[in-house]
């Protein structure tokens, strides 16, 4: 599988404080990377300088095998981009505001109606922008960074404003683009949102890589341990199992590590007799609060 993204070793400073330092990843094609961290913790400058606008200090980033830095090369990179704030131009139609945008990157009408369509906008795309709900903002800022069927796609805080059956939406269209081959790079803060979509999640606190991989990676590196919740009626064996080490009289529940999972529910249900249970697992959430408490203490 190709790499669409490639950083080795980034670094950017600004003075003499580091807004990244040391940061190395890559990026498939058709993967979705969920970029977490606190404000001020680098993202928005990771982004700037995978976008071309920011140099790096130190290391390199490559996209689709070209430095975005170089304006030689800027023609040739296949990327879509969507801040966090959506501004856009409230005196103009929709269909204004995205043929104003293709025009500048060489794209024609029916590529802006097409898109239009395929974002729900179509019936309001003569309707100023003025008039626009957020989530219809969002969907046309959304569609601006489709226009050249970009390779590498990167947004900030998309869903932010959505209401649940939009953010499900968006994250559908998502999935048929990375089934088209395109990688995504996600900035957000709605942890529990993009955890079922997420390939791998990269934490960055000051700067610095403090969590990278999948989530079954991030869950065995953290430590932390899943919560099997018991009925209070225990089953007298369970008291008395030596299998089952990890068993909390008070809280009736049993922490164990999630590759055990399969193992101990199957313990349970085989050799205890008990089949009322409820799991929690350790989530992208608890995973976050781990990295970051981490770097609080050293």
């Amino acid at each position: 599988m190709t790499n669409v993204v490639e950083v080795t070793q980034l670094g950017k400073h600004f003075s003499e404080q580091w807004a990244l330092r040391g940061l190395s990843f890559s990026l498939a094609e058709g993967e979705l990377l969920a970029l977490l961290g606190h404000n001020g913790a680098g993202k928005t400058t990771l982004i700037k300088q995978i976008l071309g606008l920011v140099v790096p200090d130190e290391g390199q980033v490559r996209v689709l095998g070209k430095d975005p830095a170089d304006k030689a090369h800027r023609g040739e990179l296949s990327m879509g981009y969507l801040p966090e704030q959506v501004n856009l131009y409230d005196n103009l139609s929709g269909f204004e505001v995205l043929q104003y945008f293709a025009k500048l990157r060489g794209c024609n009408d029916e590529r802006v109606d097409a898109l239009l369509q395929q974002q729900g906008l179509a019936a309001a795309a003569h309707q100023r922008v003025a008039t626009y709900s957020k989530g219809m903002k969002q969907r046309l800022g959304l569609a601006q960074a489709l226009l050249t069927k970009p390779k590498l796609l990167l947004l900030d805080e998309p869903t932010v404003g959505l209401d649940p059956s939009a953010s499900m939406a968006f994250y559908q269209q998502i999935a048929d683009l990375r089934q088209q081959g395109t990688a995504v790079i996600i900035c957000t803060h709605e942890l529990t949102l993009i955890e079922p979509h997420l390939d791998r999640a990269l934490i960055l606190a000051k700067g610095q890589n403090r969590g990278l991989g999948t989530l079954v990676e991030l869950q065995q590196r953290s430590g932390l341990r899943s919560k099997l919740q018991l009925p209070d009626s225990l089953p007298p064996l369970l008291g008395s199992d030596p299998y089952i080490r990890q068993y909390d009289r008070n809280e009736h529940a049993i922490h164990f590590a999630p590759s055990e999972q399969a193992e101990l529910v199957q313990h349970l249900c085989n050799h205890c007799g008990c089949s009322d249970f409820s799991i929690a697992t350790v989530g992208l959430g608890e995973i976050y609060h781990h990295c970051q408490q981490q770097e609080l203490s050293q």
